[in-house]
């Protein structure tokens, strides 16, 4: 394997000697000789066998081929100086990878308010956002897949924080035949026609919820798969509202009047699935989420 001829330190003194002005200017900010950096630089200099810098006066100047050089070796400095704060977060129990469980009808910009406000401080964790339904959510928090989870009615043995409702309306095309009554008189009307469901997420399904009685039947795994196929004409669909709103003001959508069901509020709880287990950065982003919905953490 051949061996660098330069160093990290090289390519830094060349970058204060340039950011600072001149040798004399960054001689005193690094605390170090005159000299030495005038050394260090030459040495660089004799090692690529490339002038980088041309002294005007007392002022040193990049040459065409520094600039670019310089600019590749800050990407190079900047990049170990984060290996070595990520090293030492790591050190002190900075989770490296951090994993959310949704519950898919969690409005999505809250979480992104959260993450947004927990980048400039998340010392390079990885995060991954997994999309759940129902027993889905469940599976990923009692087998504690999940770092920090949001949920609708949590699973027995695990404490809960309540972050906000989901209000769920009943949603079809304005073209369907369900549209053009006033008001649907009883879940008979319904069971008629075409339902569009949201697949479970679970390996193994153990909660059954929501209006199920339709004959006939689709289940798709997202709310957009389900707004497409409604907005063809095809089916109904109990849909979160803040995500059809705009398209129910444009008329693209008709929001159907069903008689002792306009609509349901479904509450939404924040889990820590291993509160023992949480580590700083886990910490950290539960408790901007819970600053997106008012609340802070005791």
């Amino acid at each position: 394997m051949s061996r660098a001829k330069s160093t990290l330190e090289q390519w830094r003194i060349i970058q204060s000697v340039v950011d600072y002005g001149g040798y004399a200017q960054a001689a005193e900010k690094l605390n170090k000789s005159q000299s030495s950096l005038n050394h260090a630089v030459a040495k660089l200099q004799s090692q690529l066998g490339i002038q980088l810098l041309e002294v005007k006066g007392r002022k040193a100047y990049l040459t065409e081929q520094g600039e670019v050089l310089l600019r590749r070796s800050r990407h190079l400095t900047q990049t170990v100086d984060d290996l070595e704060l990520l090293a030492s977060n790591l050190g002190q129990g900075w989770e490296p990878n951090l994993t959310i469980a949704r519950e898919l009808i969690y409005p999505m910009h809250y979480l992104v308010g959260a993450l947004q406000a927990f980048l400039p401080h998340s010392r390079g964790t990885r995060v991954t956002i997994i999309d759940s339904v129902i027993s889905g959510t469940h599976e990923l928090i009692t087998q504690q897949q999940a770092d920090i989870a949001i949920c609708c009615v949590p699973p027995k043995g695990f404490i809960a924080e309540s972050i906000c409702e989901s209000e769920m309306i009943l949603v079809c095309s304005p073209e369907h035949a369900l549209a053009q009554q006033s008001v649907i008189n009883d879940d008979q009307e319904l069971a008629q026609h075409l339902q569009i469901v949201i697949k479970d997420t679970a390996k193994e399904k153990t909660i059954e919820t929501g209006w199920l009685k339709s004959e006939q039947r689709w289940t798709v795994t997202n709310f957009h798969e389900a707004i497409t196929i409604l907005k063809n004409g095809l089916g109904f669909c109990w849909l979160p509202a803040y995500l059809v709103s705009e398209d129910i003001a444009n008329k693209s959508l008709h929001r159907l009047s069903l008689i002792g069901s306009t609509s349901r509020k479904i509450q939404l709880s924040l889990v820590v699935p291993n509160r023992d287990r949480q580590g700083p950065a886990s910490q950290l982003l539960e408790s901007l989420i819970l600053q997106q919905h008012g609340l802070t953490r005791l």
